[in-house]
């Protein structure tokens, strides 16, 4: 439906309900709440009138900021969506009472309630395209991303902290999701407040899962109870209770019932890699070696814990070398009670992967579900990499550790079940990020770079700089801002001091703290020195007007454009007179993430030289339309492309930032899933490159 046709029926519904109203009504005793309905309603109308010059202005530019014509996705496209679905699910809403207020049976204390929640979300939104104006106000042709260093971040961030939320997670919640993921995401929501209200108990995890489980019934009737306590979770509990809640997950009870309806495969194997120098050939030369040398960061040398998944048991995956590296807590082969220990030959493709979690979450274990299913719908062995963890192994442990295992991946890949002649890298959100940096860091050592990588909903950029898409941070039950600048914190290492792991720590570490202390300063330093010199060679962007200015907001939205430029909108700074939107009571000080190391190019991609990027394997990206992180794909996409890099962009709809860990939930998100095995095909499937651009795994 055209967003005209939208912004017309949602008046004359409005009109028509008020029309109703007006007559005779048998419950005529509750005159208080036919009373606030009308005037919801005439609120919703006014609304209306005041976002349609909005979305009909950023529906005129918006195409500019796609990647291609082919490829329709970006911040601004997603608040047009976002709020036509908020105003779809009101004139559904409105539809019903206006056809049923005058009945016998009709709740009108119930619909009120439930209008009045759209109305409050509608009110919100508008507040959102107010602030997604001055972003597009600031910023240069086809930037998403606000350069400004001060002034919008922070204008953002004040906004994020004050403006009512509630709304969004009680009644509202994942409005504009797919229909059928809306009941698992009300389940995390209540299972997620229930969990925080009884953080801090004397508690195990399944202990404290059960008593949540008791105190959940509350939430579940009461949706403007849930979504206040949702707020105040989101803003006030520390990094240790996301790491904790997203963690019950990889319990035994939970691991056990993801394990019944995954795919069985014959290889689930978890490994502890061990700290040893590697000798690689170099990718230009291969008659001359590279060292490698085992991660150092913050505590000193250590192993690297992995994790081996193969759908059918391969040549080297049952060898006593491979085995010796198990770990004892975790799963050996797994073979069915008919299986006669056949071994088939080594694949020429592999897998390595690495897990998301915002860097401070999950293992392998979360996410083995979707890989054993890979495993077998590609038929090849997927190696996973059990990274250290933020904030007690803040950057760059966990990039040192996917780097190493990546290479000792390439000398053992006959361990692993493969020649490694095909190499592909897998990872979403954070892990997205560590396949890019993997491959850049593989680029700047000389050794074989992968020959492809597929990043599911990327952080390319860990910085606090405002976009269109981060504005949804203000909605997503999944990623709130609060949750995302504490996840950039602790990978950073902002506020943070490392622990290093007792149980990773020998006599020869032990002799080497001082010096791991030394090269740790020293690596800030060297951070701080490079991202200065990445400064001075970028080209200087066009200075943006203070948001301290008070001009008047134009009610009216972007105008179109005008051959090559895009005629900006007038400047806003403020809100429109008589307009503020609803405020939280929940206030909170949010820590800006501001350390010079978010800007270093191994942290945040898009940030990186040319000269870093130059020589990255074709890169296949698979964002998701409604993902707060969607700008990061469109702008290394973008970036990616300028350079005449192969990459492409694939945006699917309705689906959240995680969708992968969603796959046993909808049919949308196994498609998406899907999607994402297609591009791993396309990278094994792909024509063969020139003699010595390319060099195979050592066997």
């Amino acid at each position: 439906m055209d967003h005209k046709e939208v912004f017309a029926a949602l008046q004359t519904v409005c009109s028509e309900v008020i029309l109703a109203l007006n007559g005779p009504i048998s419950n005529s005793s509750n005159v208080d709440a036919t009373d606030r309905l009308k005037g919801v309603m005439k609120q919703i109308q006014e609304h209306g009138r005041a976002v349609e010059p909005l979305i009909t202005g950023f529906t005129i530019v918006y195409h500019h900021y796609d990647l291609d014509a082919q490829t329709p996705g970006n911040g601004y496209r997603t608040l047009v969506k976002v709020v036509q679905s908020c105003i779809i699910h009101i004139i559904q809403k409105a539809r019903y009472i206006a056809s049923n207020c005058t009945g016998a049976f009709f709740r009108m204390d119930h619909n009120v309630v439930e209008i009045e929640a759209y109305c409050s979300a509608l009110c919100q939104l508008r507040a959102l395209l107010y602030l997604a104006q001055i972003i597009l106000n600031d910023n240069a042709h086809g930037q998403l991303y606000s350069q400004d260093e001060g002034g919008l971040r922070e204008r953002f961030v004040q906004e994020y902290i004050s403006m009512h939320k509630a709304c969004f997670y009680g009644r509202c919640l994942g409005f504009q999701f797919s229909p059928s993921l809306r009941p698992f995401l009300q389940t995390v929501v209540i299972s997620m407040v229930s969990f925080g209200e009884n953080y801090k108990k004397q508690q195990t995890g399944i202990g404290m899962a059960a008593l949540s489980f008791f105190t959940s019934g509350k939430y579940v009737v009461d949706p403007e109870l849930r979504g206040k306590e949702f707020e105040r979770i989101t803003q006030n509990l520390d990094m240790q209770f996301w790491k904790t809640f997203w963690n019950v997950t990889e319990s035994g009870l939970f691991s056990s019932l993801t394990r019944i309806a995954s795919s069985v495969v014959q290889v689930n194997v978890t490994l502890t890699v061990p700290a040893e120098g590697l000798s690689l050939p170099l990718a230009s030369d291969p008659n001359l070696s590279v060292a490698v040398n085992p991660p150092v960061a913050h505590w000193g040398p250590g192993p690297v814990n992995v994790r081996l998944i193969s759908h059918t048991l391969r040549q080297g995956q049952d060898s006593a070398e491979l085995l010796a590296l198990s770990r004892p807590e975790g799963p050996q082969l797994s073979l069915p009670g008919s299986f006669n220990r056949q071994t088939a030959p080594l694949s020429p493709c592999l897998v390595i992967h690495f897990h998301g979690g915002g860097f401070v979450a999950q293992t392998s274990k979360s996410h083995e579900s979707y890989l054993k299913s890979w495993s077998k719908d590609l038929n090849v062995p997927i190696l996973s990499v059990d990274y250290s963890l933020a904030p007690e192994a803040p950057f760059p442990r966990a990039l040192e550790e996917c780097f190493y295992a990546y290479c000792w991946a390439l000398k053992n890949c006959h361990l692993l079940g493969s020649t490694a002649e095909r190499v592909c890298l897998v990872g979403d959100s954070a892990g997205g990020n560590l396949c890019i940096t993997v491959s850049m860091k593989a680029i700047s050592h000389g050794v074989r770079v992968p020959d492809g990588i597929v990043a599911a909903y990327p952080a390319t950029l860990l910085t606090s700089d405002a976009s269109p898409s981060r504005l949804l941070t203000l909605i997503d039950p999944l990623l709130p801002l609060s949750v995302l600048y504490k996840c950039i914190n602790a990978y950073a290492g902002a506020g943070c001091q490392s622990v290093q792991p007792a149980q990773q720590l020998d006599t020869l570490v032990a002799l080497g703290q001082d010096t791991v202390k030394m090269l740790s300063n020293f690596a800030q330093g060297a951070s701080n020195w490079f991202q200065t010199l990445i400064e001075q060679k970028a080209p200087s962007s066009s200075s943006s007007s203070s948001s301290s200015s008070s001009s008047t907001t134009s009610s009216n939205g972007p105008s179109p454009s005008k051959s090559n430029s895009v005629e900006k909108p007038k400047e806003v700074q403020d809100y429109p007179e008589n307009f503020e939107p609803l405020r939280s009571r929940c206030l909170v000080d949010i820590q800006i993430p501001c350390t010079p190391i978010m800007k270093n190019p191994f942290v945040s991609p898009l940030l990186a030289p040319e000269n870093l990027l130059k020589g990255l394997p074709p890169v296949h990206i698979v964002a998701s339309a409604l993902d707060a992180l969607l700008d990061d794909s469109v702008m290394f996409a973008k970036k990616l492309r300028n350079m005449n890099q192969p990459v492409t962009l694939t945006v699917v709809e309705d689906l959240p930032h995680g969708f992968l860990s969603l796959v046993q939930f909808s049919k949308e998100t196994q498609d998406a899933a899907d999607m994402c095995v297609k591009k791993i095909r396309e990278v094994f499937e792909q024509e063969e490159l020139p003699a010595g651009q390319r060099q195979p795994g050592l066997v």
